[in-house]
């Protein structure tokens, strides 16, 4: 195919006219010859459609045919290494193949005859172009007749006729001579001709000549013309020009339209239809005015793409010719419906574009918006008066017209369908129509905050000035009156509904935070919202042409504004509103009370109709909107809403479940439609229940309604399928399952529902098998991260799920390892047991054998195990039952060289690495400044890792750093001189507030000088006198016999024996114990567990943690017997007398542990008041008091609660130094158990840079956990605490108080 035959050059001659008419469009909207060669040169990269043009096909095919077997041989060459040498890779090749292509003999001959042949080509379509264009012109002559009455027969002044012509050159004088011949006083066909010759001539041509001026005053004129051809000639020329113009000229034709259009409606006056009678678009001259307006409307949605490419006084000019002529209104253009109207530009552009498109996309930019608003704000601000005139004039209109309302929804969403259009309006079609376009005009404009204050607005009629707020009342207002639909409309939904419009509106207004402060979060606004719903709760009821449809309205508003922090109190705490009994109550209460009744079905003005679970779907989403969040259970709690959805679930449950089978030939009991019906309602509910998992007070009563199962089931099936929680949520479910985990009952539903399993093989999938897809030429590229990205998400995702001690007491306590003889390699872990097994405790060779990645995986296990022993309960279990630290030892000591003669050296790789850190962190207990643990990463140099291999216990001294000074003796301070002094007075009521002040002031001050005996002395007083004070006894009074030898019967278990040697060797770092001191701590514990064994119930239960005693260490009275320096006695009597207070409730966990002091469903529950109270109040004033901190745990996936109860757990072991420890214990004793709360919350305002930090590296949880709280000081933060104390204590301690009965 080297030579091209002439049947050849006929072809490429018809492929290059085709790729021409494609382009032309852009060729002749090109200012210039240039451009147009320059639109030609990059059509390939500006151009989608390119490679399927005819003619680029056929130029491939060419080039193929030409080189393609050049193409191959220089492939070959290089590949097999004959070439010239190349550097490595795919690209290199491609360049040198191309380079040695285009060298070769035959690139250039292609070159020559394509060359030849494209000029003989070309040269002949330009001399059929002129034969063409003479033929067409002498045509042209002979129809213009003809031509002229077949434009146009769209009833569109830009269809696709104005754009169909071919341009021919003009001279400056023909255009001089054609704007003489179109002088209104020149004969029809002169003006005609003109016109036809104007049409051809390019439009840059004839806006730049020098009789623009006088020619636009001629076109001016003719637009007006009765006669239609000459106007639809005219807007012929100026649809041409639009199309293909720029902005500086398509402003001069805009201008003459519009200015034409505005002349026309002041000097003619066009009667606005009334009665039965209408306006026809057929009429030549509503036609003309029609068409036009069609015009510049269509101009108006395209501009906003460009305009903004031009300068600015060009946009003001065609912003202000718009305004100016809508702006144009009759004095009479609200008048009652009996007076005499106008029809108005207005009513026009409404029929036109109804829903305000123009305006929408003019408001959407800031450039344009900004112009729009200060010319409304200065000289067209009648335009907005006018609209909200007519959404008044709607609103206040008689029931007949709004019965009308369907009717005339109807005929306007169906006036395209079929054959004959509509060309018919009535008067009441051009009312609804305007008040359509000036809702969405409203709309638009309070979206912005100038928009908004061009408000309040005075109208007729109204004695005062409408506001924002009186505007979104009456759309509400609007909204009630929306008719009812008949039945076979019931599931048609109208884009032109007022309803429908309102509330588009109105959910606008709610996304933007701005917008719903001013607008919707107002007092007046609630009150109409929830006047239907107060109505009903009467007894009464409402006005309302569609009662469904409103409620389900309003319950979608309510939910909206509950999502927002604003709304959300708006709520909650504004009792302005007038309940069903008289009383002054917040929203909240009243969607509560109604919401009750709903599900309780207790409404008598409901029994006539049938209301659909939806309606009480939607009025629980609101109340769920609220109790989510803490500060909205707390209001919303006394209702016990969850026994109602719970009651209202099982009742939908058993229904569905008695559903027979069904039998052959028998009619069905219940259809299939009403079957779906009841299962949607159903899963409706237990979503609601779900949600109540989002706090920690709600899992509690989530926990009572005996549904956690099936709501954790139904969540799983929802996780599995990446749906979001619900439609106000930005996040998925990893809050709420980390909220679950974080109890004994939560995670055993996580474990029966799949959801334990999924991560776990998910993880596996992703550490050991890797993608199928990803073929082996493609392998997977070595992680240079301990743990790969990967598997990052699975990492955090396991730590969630084990973070709480209760989970790894469900998931591993008294499980052994299978530790098997041998594994298969397709066999996947599928439990926490299976991770434990293959991952971590890898003991036997056949482990290492049965993993693919052991490095990488195992090092995943290591860093995992690590996090979890950061937990001192979790390491106790693990410790416990497999045996942790001597498994790590042994890698440790089998991690070495063997040289011929002497000891081995370690070899440093990430395994031991990791192994060292892990057994420094597990064989040393201290707070930041009292234990140093080796770092996870080497350092550049000869010695990359510089710190001691731990092989053996007790580790290196390196790690272990100097023990801070403690006062061992009682030394002269105010504390002491104050207990010394007041022995006389301590049984006065007062004392306990002189100590409070003491203790505040020594915090304050020399917070140093308390701790060692001056800090138990005060302690022990604190204790006596707040224990012999009836007033301060919460518990009452447990009779023990403290009788040693029957106690020393009683045995430890692992874990208790484990822990007693952890505090053991911290009590000797410290220098408070000696070293006979683990009888006396044994047996303080054995008193312990007899004397809060005889406070327990006996609870029958599956769950591990009641299986037994307390299933963890007792911590806090570890932490009293260091306190007291080993002295068992005082320790005991210390404890005993501190039982009877309430901060033991909170300060110590094994307190309440099943405690017969607790309601029994709380002490079966498995939910400790440590989680169910302090953690939830933790979590509801860190919202309110440190909102960025509370934001990141939300976006991490990880809760505060987590790491609170860890903290409060172990009594801040590993996390503060002792003395902050101490002075923990002596703040929440003192001056009260509320304080556990405030020094959580200072914990975290203390953390918060670090916690913004990690929460952008992805790992919040894993430095929570692992990292000690550096700088942390009680006595810095006890004034913001007691700032706290003032603000919060009537709630937190109240409800401290509510753990159990009164009567107890």
């Amino acid at each position: 195919m080297s030579q091209f035959s002439s049947e050849d050059e006929a072809e490429l001659q018809s492929l290059l006219r085709e790729l021409l008419k494609s382009v032309k469009d852009r060729i002749s909207g090109a200012p210039s010859v240039e451009c147009a060669e320059e639109i030609l040169l990059h059509l390939e990269e500006t151009d989608k459609n390119f490679h399927n043009y005819e003619f680029v096909k056929y130029l491939r095919e060419y080039v193929e045919s030409s080189l393609g077997t050049v193409i191959e041989e220089e492939t070959e060459n290089f590949t097999r290494g004959d070439g010239h040498a190349i550097g490595p890779g795919q690209d290199t090749l491609v360049h040198a193949v191309t380079k040695r292509t285009r060298e070769s003999t035959q690139y250039k001959q292609m070159m020559q005859t394509l060359k030849q042949t494209m000029m003989v080509v070309v040269e002949s379509l330009i001399n059929k172009f002129e034969e063409d264009q003479l033929k067409k012109e002498e045509m042209d002559r002979k129809s213009q007749h003809e031509q002229s009455s077949s434009h146009y027969t769209e009833n569109c002044s830009d269809s696709d006729s104005s754009f169909n012509q071919s341009y021919a050159f003009i001279k400056h004088e023909q255009l001089q001579v054609i704007s003489e011949k179109l002088d209104p006083g020149r004969p029809r066909e002169v003006r005609m001709e003109a016109l036809q010759s104007l049409c051809y001539a390019p439009p840059s041509d004839v806006l730049s000549c020098e009789s623009w001026t006088g020619l636009r005053r001629n076109l001016s004129a003719v637009l007006t013309d009765p006669d239609p051809e000459l106007s639809d000639k005219v807007l012929q020329f100026f649809a041409k020009t639009f199309s293909s113009s720029p902005l500086n000229v398509t402003k001069d034709i805009y201008s003459t339209i519009a200015k034409s259009l505005e002349a026309h409606f002041l000097y003619h006056k066009l009667s606005f239809p009334s009665g039965s009678t209408s306006i026809d678009a057929n009429r030549p001259d509503m036609a003309r005015l029609l068409k036009q307006m069609r015009l510049i409307n269509d101009f108006q949605k395209e501009v906003t793409t460009f305009w903004i490419r031009h300068p600015e006084k060009y946009m003001e000019e065609i912003i202000e010719n718009t305004l100016s002529l809508l702006a144009l209104h009759s004095e009479q253009g609200m008048s009652s419906p009996g007076s005499e109207k106008s029809l108005e530009p207005i009513h026009l552009i409404s029929l036109l574009d109804m829903k305000a498109t123009w305006f929408k996309k003019w408001m959407h930019g800031y450039y344009s918006r900004t112009v729009v608003l200060r010319l409304l704000e200065r000289k067209y601000k009648s335009l907005i008066v006018n609209a909200l005139q007519q959404c008044i004039y709607y609103f206040d209109s008689c029931d007949s017209v709004r019965e009308e309302t369907l009717e005339i929804i109807h005929s306007l969403e169906h006036q395209q369908i079929g054959p004959a259009r509509r060309t018919l309006y009535t008067s009441k079609e051009l009312e609804f129509v305007y008040f359509v376009h000036s809702l969405c005009v409203l709309g638009r404009l309070v979206m912005y905050t100038n928009g908004r204050k061009l408000f309040p607005i005075k109208v007729k009629k109204r004695r005062d000035p409408v506001t924002l707020t009186d505007l979104v009342v009456i759309l509400i207002n609007i909204m009630y009156q929306h008719p009812k639909p008949s039945c076979g409309e019931m599931t048609h939904v109208d884009s032109l509904s007022p309803t429908n419009l309102v509330m588009e509106v109105l959910r606008t207004l709610c996304d933007r935070t701005e917008c719903a402060v001013e607008c919707l979060y107002q007092i007046p606004v609630i009150e109409t919202l929830l006047a239907p719903v107060i109505t009903l709760l009467k007894g009464k009821l409402p006005k309302l042409n569609s009662l469904e449809s409103a409620l389900t309205h309003i319950a979608d508003m309510l939910a909206r504004i509950a999502t927002t922090e604003r709304g959300l109190s708006l709520l909650l705490y504004d009792r302005n509103l007038v309940s069903a009994e008289g009383e002054s109550i917040s929203a909240a209460h009243v969607v509560v009370q109604f919401t009750q009744r709903l599900l309780a079905k207790e409404l008598h003005v409901f029994s006539e109709l049938e209301i659909p679970p939806a309606v009480s779907g939607a009025f629980i989403f609101v109340c769920r909107q609220m109790y989510n969040t803490c500060e909205g259970l707390q209001v919303l709690r006394p209702y016990s809403l969850h026994e109602c959805i719970a009651k209202a679930w099982r009742t939908t449950s058993s229904v569905s479940e008695r559903v027979p089978t069904p039998v052959p030939g028998a009619p069905p009991v219940i259809t299939s439609q009403e079957l779906q019906s009841v299962v949607a309602w159903e899963e409706m509910l237990l979503d609601n229940l779900l949600n109540f998992a989002a706090t920690p007070k709600g899992l509690l009563l989530l926990q009572q309604t005996g549904a956690i199962n099936e709501c954790v089931t139904y969540m799983f099936s929802r996780f599995t399928k990446k749906l979001q929680v619900s439609r106000c949520e930005k996040f998925g479910y990893g809050v709420m399952v980390t909220q679950v985990a974080a109890t004994a009952p939560g995670i055993v539903a996580l474990q029966s529902s799949g959801f334990v399993q999924t991560i776990v093989v998910e993880l596996w999938s992703a550490l050991e098998c890797g993608r199928e897809d990803v073929r082996v030429v493609h392998p997977k590229s070595t992680p240079m991260d301990p743990i790969d990205r990967s598997c990052l998400k699975s990492f955090l995702s396991l730590v969630n799920l084990l973070s709480s001690p209760h989970a790894m007491w469900e998931l591993l306590g008294h499980r052994a390892l299978p530790n098997k003889n041998e594994y298969n390699l397709r066999e996947m872990a599928t439990s926490v047991l299976d991770l434990m097994d293959r991952l971590i405790i890898i003991n036997s060779d056949a482990k290492i054998h049965s993993l693919f990645n052991y490095e990488q995986s195992h090092t995943f296990g290591l860093r995992l195990l690590g996090v979890l022993c950061c937990n001192l309960d979790s390491f106790l279990l693990l410790e416990s039952q497999y045996n942790v630290s001597e498994l790590l030892l042994q890698g440790q000591r089998d991690n070495v060289t063997e040289p011929p003669s002497g000891e081995g050296e370690f070899i440093i790789d990430g395994l031991s690495v990791e192994r060292n850190h892990i057994l420094v962190r597990i064989g040393t207990v201290g707070g930041p400044s009292e234990r140093r643990l080796p770092p996870r990463a080497l350092q550049k140099g000869n010695d990359p890792y510089p710190w001691p291999m731990v092989s053996t216990y007790p580790l290196p001294k390196y790690y272990i750093l100097d023990v801070p000074k403690t006062l061992r003796t009682k030394q002269e301070s105010e504390i002491s001189a104050f207990l010394a002094s007041s022995k006389e007075t301590e049984r006065d009521a007062s004392w306990m507030d002189d100590c409070r002040r003491q203790f505040c002031k020594i915090m304050a001050t020399k917070s140093n000088t308390l701790t060692g005996y001056v800090l138990a002395d005060l302690l022990e007083r604190v204790v006596l006198h707040l224990s012999s004070s009836s007033t301060d006894c919460f518990f009452p009074p447990a009779e023990y016999k403290v009788v040693d030898h029957s106690v020393k019967t009683r045995s430890l278990s692992s874990v208790e024996q484990l822990g007693v040697g952890i505090s053991l060797r911290y009590g000797k770092f410290l220098k408070l114990l000696r070293e006979d001191s683990e009888q006396d701590l044994c047996l303080l514990l054995k008193h312990c567990q007899e004397f809060l064994s005889q406070q327990r119930v006996s609870v029958t239960s599956e769950l591990s943690c009641f299986q037994g005693g307390y299933p963890g260490h007792d911590w806090f009275a570890a932490s009293v017997f260091l306190l007291m320096h080993g002295d068992v006695g005082r320790s005991l009597s210390l404890l005993l007398r501190f039982s009877r207070l309430l901060p033991s409730a909170f300060l110590w966990p094994p307190r309440l542990h099943s405690s017969v002091h607790l309601p029994i469903e709380i002490a079966q529950s498995g939910i400790h008041p440590i989680y169910s109270c302090t953690a939830h109040y933790v979590e509801m004033l860190l919202k309110a008091e440190v909102p960025l901190v509370f934001s990141a745990f939300r976006m991490s996936g990880f809760t505060p609660s987590q790491i609170c109860i860890q903290w409060l757990g172990q009594c801040f072991w590993n996390y503060l130094d002792w003395s902050e420890i101490c002075h923990y214990v002596a703040t929440c004793v003192i001056m009260g158990p509320d304080y556990q709360v405030y020094m959580c919350i200072s914990a975290l305002r203390h953390l918060q840079q670090d916690i913004l930090q990690h929460t952008q590296t992805q790992d919040l949880q894993v430095f929570l956990k692992e990292e000690p709280i550096h700088g942390f000081r009680v006595s810095n933060y006890l004034e913001y605490m007691e700032g706290l104390e003032r603000n919060y204590r009537s709630m937190v301690l109240s409800d401290m108080r509510s753990i159990l009965p009164r009567s107890s």
